[in-house]
C-alpha cells in the first residue's frame, strides 16, 4: 500500500491549466482576468449590436470555465439552441482551451 504524502497529492492541488490550485483562488478577487477580457473583446466584435455582455470566469480564474450572458438584437427571432450555437461559433478558438462553457442569451426588451 502507498504512503499518503504531499508527492501523492499534488496531481490533486492542480488547476485545470497545470496551476496550483492557489492561484486560482487568488484570482478570484481580481476585478476582471485576463479570459474574462479575451472572451469580452472577441464577442463584442462578432456582437456589434449587443447591449449587454457579461463574461465571468466561474473557474475561480483559471479560465477552465466560464458563464456568459449576452444580450443583443441579433438573437431576435432565433431558437435558444441557435442562439447558443451563434455564440459557439463566435468563441470556436477560445473554446478550444476550456472545460465548460454557460451561455445565457437573450434580446433587448424595447
Amino acid at each position: 500500500m502507498a504512503a499518503w504524502g504531499p508527492a501523492s497529492a499534488a496531481p490533486l492541488l492542480r488547476g485545470s491549466h497545470g496551476l496550483p490550485l492557489l492561484h486560482c483562488v487568488h484570482r478570484m478577487f481580481a476585478s476582471q482576468t485576463e479570459g474574462e477580457l479575451k472572451v469580452t473583446q472577441v464577442l463584442k466584435e462578432k456582437f456589434p449590436r449587443a447591449t449587454a455582455i457579461k463574461v465571468t470566469d466561474i473557474s475561480g480564474g483559471c479560465g477552465a470555465m466560464y458563464e456568459i450572458k449576452i444580450e443583443s438584437e441579433e438573437f431576435k427571432e432565433k431558437r435558444t439552441v441557435q442562439q447558443h450555437q451563434m455564440v459557439n461559433q463566435a468563441l470556436k478558438e477560445e473554446i478550444k482551451g476550456m472545460h465548460g462553457l454557460r451561455i445565457f442569451t437573450s434580446v433587448p426588451k424595447c
